[in-house]
C-alpha cells in the first residue's frame, strides 16, 4: 500500500511540475484597455497626444482620420458616413506607446476636444512639423508649378459628373508639388470637406485594419472650399519629399461635405518618376 502511495505522490509531483513548465514557457498577453470614443458626421473630434503620432490604424473606412496641418501630435477624426457600425482606432506614438479606442457614432453629442496625458498634472503640448522649408520660397514654387505646362497622364477618377485628376508632379529643394484638377460637370455645387494625402497598403484582406501614414501638406496654393456647378479648379499642394515603399501606394482622397461624391486617386512609386524638376528662381 505504501508503494502505491509513493508512486501516486511521484506522479502528481511530475504532473504539477510539467504543467508549471508549460505555463512558464508560454507567451502571456497583457490586454491594452480601449477607451470609448464618440464621433459625429457634422463635427470634427480633435485628440492631442503626448508624443508625435507615428502610425494610425482604423478598423473601418467609415472613420476619417487626419493629422492636423503642421502638427505632429494632433489628430482630427470624424465619421465618413452617418450611423456607422461600432469600430476601432489604434494610434502608436513616438514613445512606442499604443492607444486603443472603440469608436462609436453619436452626432448629437460627440466628444470634440480631448487630450491624452502621461500624468494627470500635465497639460498637452503641440509638436510642430519639422518642415525645414522657407514658406516664401514654397509659395513661389507653388505658383511656378501651377503655371508649368508639363503634365502627367493616367491619374484620374470620375464619379457622378465630378472628375478628379493629378496632372502634374514637381520637385524643388526636397519639396514635392502636386497639382490637382477638379472639374464639376454637374449643376450642383461641390463643397469640399477634405483633400488629403496618405500612404496605404496596396493589398488589404477584407475586414482587416487599414494602415495609413498621413502626409500633411506644408501649404496649398489656390485650394478651393467649393467648386460651383459646371466649373473647375486647379490647385497645388506642397508636400515634404517622400517615396512610396514596395507593396504600398499613395492615395489622394477628395471628400465632399454633406454628400457622397467621394473620389480617390491611387498612385504607385513609378508615377512619381514622371515628376518635373522646377528651375531655381
Amino acid at each position: 500500500m505504501k508503494k502505491i502511495n509513493v508512486l501516486l505522490v511521484a506522479f502528481l509531483w511530475m504532473f504539477s511540475n510539467g504543467a508549471l513548465a508549460q505555463q512558464t514557457e508560454g507567451n502571456y498577453f497583457e490586454e491594452v484597455v480601449s477607451d470609448s470614443l464618440f464621433i459625429g458626421y457634422s463635427k470634427t473630434t480633435t485628440i492631442v497626444f503626448p508624443y508625435t503620432i507615428k502610425t494610425v490604424d482604423r478598423g473601418s473606412q467609415d472613420v476619417l482620420v487626419q493629422k492636423a496641418k503642421g502638427l505632429e501630435n494632433v489628430l482630427h477624426i470624424k465619421a465618413a458616413q452617418q450611423g456607422f457600425i461600432s469600430t476601432n482606432l489604434t494610434v502608436i506614438t513616438s514613445d512606442a506607446k499604443l492607444y486603443s479606442f472603440v469608436v462609436n457614432y453619436d452626432d448629437e453629442s460627440p466628444q470634440l476636444n480631448l487630450s491624452l496625458h502621461t500624468t494627470k498634472a500635465e497639460s498637452p503640448e503641440m509638436y510642430f512639423s519639422a518642415e525645414g522649408a522657407n514658406e516664401e520660397e514654397v509659395e513661389k514654387y507653388s505658383k511656378v508649378a501651377f503655371y508649368n505646362g508639363n503634365k502627367i497622364s493616367g491619374a484620374k477618377k470620375k464619379k457622378d459628373e465630378i472628375k478628379f485628376q493629378l496632372n502634374g508632379i514637381f520637385i524643388r529643394d526636397d519639396v514635392l508639388y502636386y497639382r490637382t484638377r477638379v472639374l464639376n460637370g454637374s449643376k450642383i455645387n461641390y463643397d469640399i470637406d477634405q483633400l488629403r494625402f496618405f500612404i496605404r497598403d496596396s493589398k488589404k484582406v477584407k475586414r482587416t485594419a487599414s494602415q495609413e501614414l498621413e502626409i500633411v501638406p506644408i501649404m496649398s496654393y489656390n485650394k478651393p472650399n467649393a467648386i460651383k456647378g459646371e466649373s473647375e479648379n486647379t490647385a497645388v499642394f506642397a508636400l515634404p519629399k517622400f517615396t512610396i515603399p514596395d507593396k504600398k501606394h499613395l492615395v489622394i482622397q477628395l471628400i465632399e461635405k454633406n454628400g457622397g461624391r467621394h473620389l480617390e486617386l491611387r498612385l504607385k512609386n513609378k508615377k512619381l518618376l514622371q515628376l518635373t524638376v522646377l528651375p531655381k528662381l
